[in-house]
């Protein structure tokens, strides 16, 4: 199965701005993939981002990635952040949210090649004994 974290971390930006409240997220900037501005990095390698609609411009949140735009002293900045790399989600007024485990980044699927419209690859249906 594939990661529940993004349908997760989707869950609770929504709760925490149906609740009216800032949502941040702490990022893990040591994994491939990350986008930001290194001079607000953290000693650790973090970053907390604040990922509000009043914040950003573009938000998108898919199962593989967060990406948006924001400014940082004012200057205009592309974001990207896997889902992978974000140790948590809160809201900025009252700390609720959740830390996830670390887990490995899933690549995005290869786009398949198309197939002939003269084949058509049909499998047979299979069934098997689950204990």
């Amino acid at each position: 199965m594939t990661s529940n974290r993004p349908y997760i971390l989707r869950a609770f930006y929504e709760w925490i701005t149906d609740n009216r409240c800032t949502p941040y997220i702490l990022v893990d900037t040591h994994l491939s993939g990350v986008l930001v501005p290194q001079q607000h990095v953290n000693d650790d390698g973090q970053i907390v981002l604040n990922v509000s609609e009043s914040a950003v411009v573009g938000l998108t949140m898919d199962n593989y990635a967060i990406r948006f735009n924001a400014r940082f002293g004012g200057v205009p900045t592309d974001i990207q952040v896997p889902v992978g790399a974000v140790i948590g989600i809160y809201a900025r007024e009252n700390g609720q949210g959740m830390v996830f485990e670390p887990e490995e980044t899933p690549e995005p699927p290869e786009p398949t090649p198309p197939t002939s419209l003269g084949k058509k690859s049909v499998k047979k249906p299979s069934l098997r004994v689950v204990k």
